[in-house]
Formats: structure tokens, C-alpha cells, sequence
């Protein structure tokens, strides 16, 4: 069945669709906070705040942040996670190495990522002569 919409239905229909749309985020969003432990979900949070506005848009975008390295500029990607999870990134946005990198104790991934993310905005070199380097496996 073909319908034709005028300009008053197709608009209608966009905001059915955005309506729809935002729910299934909530939903979404809801599922994957009550998967979570409470220590996760405090890790979460304080690395959200420390996050910068356009970091943060990336984070609940797309599950990683972007980062610029403090000596050399370098731009990385953390994605969520506790290991593998920094990539240094080519000019056109894609891994181009991984480093891997954490902190010496056992800690949620939200706090391990927002160590990451603090040693390559204030200490680069010293965070990468630690790093073991890995091949990323996706772009």
C-alpha cells in the first residue's frame, strides 16, 4: 500500500518516529544502567563529570571519548573498558595503534578510563612508556 503524505502528515510522521525513537533510548539506556553494578555506575558518573561538553557527547553517543594528548598532540580514542581500550587515531579518525594501559589496582571501568583519559591530558610520555602497545582490531 503506498500512502502519500502532505507536508502537515509527513511532519506529523517525524515527530511519531523522533517519539518512538526517544523511547527506545530510555529503554535502552535503562537496561544497560540496571545491568551495572552500583560501584560501576558511581565509576560512570565521575567520569562523566569530568568529562569536557563535546567528550561527554561522544561518550553517550557512541561509548568512547575522544582525548589530546598534552606533548604531542596525538588525538586517542577511549572506549569503554578496563584493557585494549585507548587507540591512537590516524588524521582521518581511525586506529592507528592501541596502547594498553591501567592503573595497578582492581577498579570499575569508568574510574580506569578516567585515569586513562587524565595521564594523556597531563602526562603523556610517562603514560605511553608504560603502555604495551597492541594492533586495534576494527576502525
Amino acid at each position: 500500500m503506498l500512502w502519500v503524505l502532505g507536508s502537515s502528515g509527513l511532519g506529523k510522521f517525524k515527530q511519531w518516529l523522533a517519539a518512538i525513537i526517544g523511547r527506545r533510548e530510555l529503554v535502552r539506556a535503562k537496561y544497560w544502567e540496571m545491568s551495572r553494578s552500583k560501584s560501576e555506575l558511581r565509576g560512570i558518573k565521575l567520569l562523566k563529570d569530568w568529562l569536557s561538553a563535546e567528550q561527554l557527547v561522544q561518550f553517550k553517543r557512541y561509548g568512547y571519548f575522544e582525548v589530546i594528548g598534552c606533548v604531542t598532540g596525538k588525538r586517542y580514542r577511549i572506549r569503554y573498558g578496563l584493557v585494549t581500550n585507548v587507540h591512537e587515531l590516524d588524521e582521518h579518525g581511525r586506529a592507528k595503534a592501541g596502547w594498553c594501559f591501567v592503573p595497578n589496582q582492581q577498579l570499575v571501568p569508568g574510574d580506569v578510563m578516567l585515569a586513562q583519559k587524565i595521564a594523556l591530558e597531563t602526562n603523556e610520555l610517562s603514560a605511553l612508556a608504560v603502555a604495551k602497545p597492541f594492533r586495534p582490531t576494527w576502525h
